[in-house]
């Protein structure tokens, strides 16, 4: 990558060397990696990716130094064309960029493999995060791989199992805060001061370089175009901010003159974004109790909502909230129809997708990206919730056959 700095999203201040920052000295804000793209032309770049594998670290011209990445090759997620959004949308290209699909089963393997690198490229030997689930997962795993101790601190009952037991089985050090998300965020960085620890929220710049892939890919799955949407669960909100991030590189360096809408969706009782866009605030009004089924997604105080924010503004996008069985609904019709199995919180989207195509939103021949953001598995018990559990019959062929006929 070619030389970069930490820019403050507000205020525009700039860092360098300061590895440990994970807010604007001047006023309090989130940074971006700010890269200097010089010299960077996509007709020649373009050659290159091609002769590597479809992964994140194809693209490291446009990532920090990955001379010696941790990597357990994530990326390279499939793009799916799908028939989910009803007749309405019948003239509209949909897709399902299935993120679920990554090695620990979520998204955040891309940028925990960029902020996990960084980490040990300069010196780092514990690693620490706040987590619904997922990133614990995720910075588990890629902790364990670079043999650095990672440590997890997780709202007590508030973590689906599935992601809880990944965390304990790669080994990190689960700690259980009574309190919510919010509350372990608050805390997460004094006590990486402590602990000497560096930090891998979404606060950390260098995890959203590594989550910005996910948008080259879609660009090259789509045959060298950018989608006309791009719809996204939004939870703590950085990583519809690092698609923003990737897509405006993408212009940047000449590989389109195009950029796509996006739409964020957040569930009713964890909606801070989702409000600020529909009632045109500039601030966010966090939630102090999120509720919603979509536990990766249950975030009152989003960290990265002033990235967010701004990435649905310039792309002149637009955010929307659904009820929980709105978004089971979308989980499971994209079971059921389409074959693929994600957690409620990236649900979200298609259930998002589908309630703006219902409302003639989208326009034909548009070409509309839904992000799934987690494999189905990471959640069991939320989609258990909402299908009957098979009851045991005799096991004989009549019995069988009254069973699957729907007779007892």
């Amino acid at each position: 990558m070619q030389g970069a700095q930490l820019e403050c999203v507000r205020c525009g201040s700039t860092y360098r060397g300061q590895e440990d920052l994970y807010g604007c000295e001047e006023c309090g804000d989130g940074l971006q990696l700010a890269l200097d793209l010089e010299g960077l032309v996509y007709d020649s770049l373009k050659h290159r990716w091609r002769e590597r594998p479809l992964r994140v670290w194809r693209y490291r011209e446009m990532l920090p130094d990955g001379t010696r990445e941790v990597s357990l090759e994530e990326g390279g997620t499939p793009l799916l064309s799908v028939d989910v959004l009803g007749p309405a949308a019948s003239g509209i290209h949909a897709f399902v960029k299935n993120e679920g699909q990554n090695p620990t089963g979520s998204f955040k393997d891309r940028g925990m493999t960029v902020g996990v690198t960084h980490a040990r490229a300069i010196g780092r030997r514990r690693v620490i995060c706040a987590s619904t689930g997922n990133t614990a997962a995720s910075l588990a795993a890629y902790a364990s791989r670079a043999g650095m101790e990672g440590v997890v601190l997780v709202p007590s009952g508030g973590i689906a199992k599935g992601k809880l037991a990944q965390a304990l089985f790669e080994g990190a050090r689960v700690v259980g805060l009574q309190g919510t998300f919010d509350d372990a965020m608050r805390v997460v960085v004094e006590a990486a001061k402590r602990l000497d620890a560096y930090v891998l929220n979404s606060i950390n710049p260098y995890r959203i370089e590594g989550q910005k892939t996910a948008a080259y890919e879609v660009f090259e799955q789509l045959g060298g175009r950018v989608p006309d949407w791009l719809v996204c669960p939004v939870g703590n909100g950085g990583n519809l901010a690092a698609y923003w991030k990737g897509f405006q590189e993408l212009k940047e360096i000449g590989a389109t003159e195009d950029l796509p809408r996006l739409v964020g969706v957040q569930a009713e009782g964890a909606s801070p974004i989702a409000d600020a866009i529909i009632h045109g605030y500039e601030e966010i009004h966090a939630v102090e109790k999120p509720e919603t089924v979509a536990s990766a997604i249950r975030i009152g105080n989003p960290a990265n909502w002033r990235k967010t924010i701004r990435a649905i503004r310039e792309s002149d996008g637009t955010a929307l909230k659904l009820p929980d069985a709105v978004i089971l609904e979308g989980q499971s019709l994209l079971a059921r129809h389409e074959g693929i199995f994600v957690e409620p919180a990236s649900a979200a989207s298609v259930a998002g997708a589908m309630r703006l195509a219902s409302q003639g939103f989208f326009e034909d021949g548009e070409r509309v990206v839904l992000v799934t953001t987690g494999h189905g598995l990471k959640d069991p018990e939320a989609a258990l919730r909402v299908v009957p559990e098979a009851e045991p019959v005799d096991p004989s062929v009549d019995g069988i056959v009254r069973a699957v006929e729907g007779r007892r």
